[in-house]
């Protein structure tokens, strides 16, 4: 199958949305945006499955609108996963190769690759991801491929992203049980790095912070390598919380306040503009002045954003992201974020949209941070998608070709929830 003819889907489970999108290779080797279906989450909590079944109906809705949109049956799909149970660790392995003589190969990647994924973990907890950073031939530092090289010993540096089995478990459950498979479980940080950064930021060294409804993920790179990863467990929904209790009003009028006047440094509002609220059951309406909702907002973004810096800051990278930070979802829209992200950090700081990598044909609506994840879902399943097609290479043509994206066949921390949930299916049979 041709790469231009390959479909991926990216499957972003947010606490507010549930979006599918669906995308493809334009003749160019751009990534077009075909379709997207989005719906609202009511089984997710801090990016966490907390209901079944209100989730399998969001991903069932959200999936059929991207198939009328795009005619594509969607039967496979990248998924993103986050939630505060989600951590990283750096960890080095190495192999000491049999026969000098040859050439390293690709068998021997993954052999240092599948070492990674059989470290021991705490009980409750998987391997969900291992990503090679450099790798290190006899001595020798910083190679970035190896495979062709010469050497007795090859070593690498990778970044272990570790996340609680049952978290996972139940993604995998609501997905399959709304009759999709899983290609991929991606860190939605990486997902929306993908699609928002540029590869000069990447190699010059910067944080990208995506400010989600249930969670703040934080992906810094430096070299064009990554180098930390973390989720903090709140987002745009606590703020939301905040001017709920804050002004004593209804949690549907206190997201409406937030997204249409709310900003993030009360000095820019004026004492005298104020906002009615319709009054609940023939009660009169609430006046609320714009200083007093910013003001709440920006104490709750000031904690946000002081936890951003202290990841930061943990990951011995503060005074080397040269392009500082760049802010990306739902919640990075608020009104002077910008601005008091630069006060707090002290650290250049834009806005991403996810139209980084995309052809001009996508969709104007989903060039929102919005869709950060979503997009990068998509993005991050082509790469994948293209690593597996080269380690085909050389094999038979029925090998080589990767259906539809499929599933790999190394044996990751996904084949293991499959096997579990195959042998609970074949146990109740």
């Amino acid at each position: 199958m041709e790469s231009k003819d390959v479909i991926i889907v990216g499957l972003d489970i947010g606490t507010t949305k549930i979006a599918a999108i669906v995308g493809r290779r334009n003749e160019h080797g751009k990534i077009e945006i075909l379709s997207s279906g989005k719906t609202e989450s009511i089984g997710v909590k801090r990016g966490v499955v907390s209901n079944i079944e209100n989730t399998v109906q969001s991903i069932q809705k959200a999936v059929i609108e991207a198939e009328a949109k795009s005619n594509v049956q969607i039967e496979y799909v990248n998924v993103g996963i986050a939630g505060q149970h989600i951590k990283s660790l750096q960890h080095r392995g190495n192999i000491i190769r049999k026969n000098i003589d040859d050439e390293i190969s690709q068998e021997d990647v993954d052999q240092l690759m599948d070492n990674m994924r059989n470290l021991n973990m705490s009980p409750g907890e998987e391997i969900i991801d291992v990503i090679p950073q450099e790798y290190i031939i006899d001595n020798e530092a910083g190679i970035k491929q190896p495979v062709g090289m010469l050497g007795n010993s090859l070593e690498a540096n990778f970044h272990i992203i570790i996340g609680q089995t049952t978290a996972a478990k139940n993604i995998y459950k609501c997905v399959k049980k709304s009759n999709l498979d899983i290609v991929d479980l991606i860190l939605e940080p990486i997902a929306s790095a993908r699609a928002v950064l540029s590869e000069e930021e990447v190699e010059a060294g910067v944080a990208l912070v995506d400010i989600g409804g249930g969670t703040t993920d934080i992906a810094i790179f430096h070299d064009g390598i990554i180098r930390h990863t973390a989720v903090i467990p709140f987002g745009g929904d606590v703020i939301t919380e905040d001017v709920k209790e804050g002004c004593s009003i209804i949690k549907k009028h206190a997201e409406e306040l937030k997204v249409k006047f709310g900003s993030a440094l009360s000095d820019e509002n004026k004492e005298n503009e104020i906002v009615a609220i319709p009054g609940l059951r023939g009660r009169p309406p609430k006046e609320i002045t714009l200083k007093n909702l910013a003001s709440i907002i920006q104490a709750r973004v000031e904690e946000i954003i002081e936890h951003v810096y202290w990841e930061i800051k943990n990951s011995g990278y503060e005074n080397k992201l040269i392009a500082g930070i760049v802010l990306t979802g739902g919640g990075s829209q608020l009104k002077h974020l910008v601005q008091l992200t630069e006060f707090i950090t002290g650290m250049d700081t834009r806005i991403g949209y996810p139209n980084e990598h995309l052809s001009d044909g996508s969709p104007e609506e989903l060039s929102s941070p919005t869709y950060a994840t979503g997009i990068g879902l998509v993005i991050e399943g082509f790469q994948r998608y293209d690593i597996e097609n080269r380690k085909h290479k050389g094999k038979s043509n029925d090998e080589q070709k990767v259906k539809d994206a499929k599933p790999s066949s190394k044996r990751n921390f996904l084949e293991k929830i499959q096997e579990f949930f195959d042998q609970d299916s074949n146990e109740i049979n």
